[in-house]
């Protein structure tokens, strides 16, 4: 929940935190100083994370109220770092974890703990958020480390230079080993898309990996970049992905869906190949599917 709050007479000259739980019933200020914290609070549009600062009459403050247990403070092993090189380096986003800032966070993002990370190797650059993994999706990220890296990264998804292979464990077993889904894809509801008339063009080229008489591995390649477009074009021939409640997937510890292989040139004409090992969770279930 967003809330929008405008500091009045009462309130000027009040710290941030003290300001928050005056203007929002419910919000105590302890409270106020953990969604400033996980830079969920903006002035005048202008995000803050320093609950001491005083605030004027007229100042307009915007908070994310998150539901309770929703944030976590984000950690990541070494191993997580895929790739590095002078431009860009590569991580192996986990499931559950946002890739880019919110309304209701900054900390605890993907985003940020790059941005930490560049910090630590004396890099000031922000981290910048040229492609996305839904929140429940894992696998590899790329983030430039300069301006310059990001217009260039920027371009090679754009013009579909960078290819993608998704894993995703499906409920049901296709009827072939190998076929492609051409179908526009639309937004039907607020988090929801669809293949809908008028959509937009969208490919998804599969190959099944492994299958049981319920389960099934399936690869997935998108030859276009809609959003939730492997998610979409699964549950329309019957295989929802496990864990995607989204689109009808049956119930798992998280969305059975993981960005594995990402291969493009380097602006120095240098073929890149990152690969991103599977969680636990993920792992798990796939490790005794019969392989075809």
């Amino acid at each position: 929940m967003i809330l929008r709050k405008t500091v009045g007479k009462e309130q000027n000259n009040l710290r941030l935190d003290d300001a928050i739980a005056a203007l929002c019933p419910g919000v105590s200020k302890s409270e106020a100083r953990r969604i400033i914290d996980r830079g969920g609070c903006t002035v005048n549009v202008a995000l803050v994370r320093v609950a001491s600062r005083s605030v004027k009459a007229s100042d307009v403050i915007e908070i994310g109220v998150m539901e309770t247990g929703r944030f976590q403070e984000l950690k990541m092993p070494p191993e997580a770092l895929l790739y590095e090189d002078a431009g860009l380096i590569a991580v192996n986003k986990p499931a559950g974890v946002n890739s880019q800032r919110t309304p209701y966070q900054l900390k605890g993002t993907l985003e940020y703990w790059v941005s930490e990370y560049f910090k630590a190797q004396g890099n000031n650059e922000p981290a910048r958020v040229v492609h996305r993994l839904d929140r429940g999706t894992s696998g590899a990220m790329l983030f430039p480390k300069n301006r310059q890296a990001a217009a260039w990264l920027s371009k090679q998804f754009q013009d579909g230079l960078v290819e993608k292979l998704y894993l995703a464990l499906v409920s049901g077993r296709p009827d072939q080993e190998k076929w492609t889904v051409d179908a526009p894809i639309g937004k039907v509801a607020s988090a929801r898309y669809g293949i809908v008339e008028g959509g937009k063009a969208s490919s998804t080229e599969f190959r099944t990996v492994a299958s049981s008489a319920d389960f099934s591995l399936v690869e997935a390649r998108p030859l276009t970049g809609r959003t939730h477009q492997i998610r979409v074009h699964l549950e329309s021939v019957g295989l929802p992905i496990v864990g995607d409640a989204t689109y009808g997937g049956s119930a798992a510890a998280r969305m059975m869906l993981h960005c594995s292989v990402m291969k493009f040139q380097s602006s120095k004409l240098v073929e890149i190949c990152v690969t991103a090992p599977l969680d636990g969770d993920f792992a798990g279930m796939v490790h005794n599917l019969p392989k075809l």
